[in-house]
């Protein structure tokens, strides 16, 4: 039994998107994070960093949201959710994979949580802006290599566009949301409008506007 530990909207949408796309069979257990379960001994036991998401396959307990990414696409292959391992268009695959959760994902820290980055009251604010500004630019690259390509990967559909779109969604707040992007907008609609992510969308009750 394949078990997903998740929050609404959190990280933990990606690998929910990933095990719909994959027709995997698996339960969902809420994790109450405003009320800080993640933070719980029980919750520690299974990720010491005390975040969300956890995956828990048989004996496996696996957290780090790529790493449970990348591990669901060697699980169910027959969904063809990534290339082939060896060939060039997996280490492209792999490429995406790791600048979406070293580059991005990990300057949303400083967004959402710009407290944690400095001691100084006062400079939350510049925290936050700067993050921002990062992100802002972040995207623009990102935008930039996707201009003549349908997905990520060119013409193939993969979990990167799956990483690529909850992204997206976290910088709907931002001064310059992502979706302004039209090469961002353009993938963000294409991933919206796969059965498997409106499922996943709707059994987390996440709303409109969706980006």
């Amino acid at each position: 039994m394949i078990a997903l530990y998740y929050y609404p909207g959190n990280a933990s949408l990606l690998p929910h998107m990933i095990l719909r796309e994959a027709n995997a069979s698996f339960e969902m257990r809420f994790v109450d994070q405003p009320n800080r379960a993640q933070k719980s001994p029980e919750y520690l036991k299974l990720n010491p960093n005390g975040r969300i998401p956890v995956l828990v396959d048989g004996d496996l307990v696996l957290y780090e949201t790529a790493a449970i990414a990348l591990h669901l696409c060697d699980k169910f292959p027959e969904a063809g959710l990534a290339p082939a391992p060896g060939t060039p268009e997996r280490a492209e695959f792999y490429k995406w994979m790791i600048h979406l959760t070293n580059t991005p994902q990990a300057e949303y820290r400083a967004w959402f949580y710009p407290h944690e980055h400095t001691t100084d009251e006062a400079a939350v604010e510049s925290v936050k802006r700067k993050a921002g500004e990062r992100l802002t630019g972040m995207f623009d690259v990102i935008s930039n290599q996707l201009e003549d390509r349908t997905w990520l990967l060119g013409e193939r559909f993969s979990v990167a566009d799956l990483f690529l779109l909850m992204l997206i969604r976290w910088g709907r707040a931002m001064p310059r949301p992502p979706r302004e992007l039209p090469n961002l907008q353009r993938l963000a609609d294409r991933v919206l409008a796969r059965p498997a992510v409106q499922e996943a969308f709707e059994v987390e009750g996440l709303k409109a506007p969706f980006i």
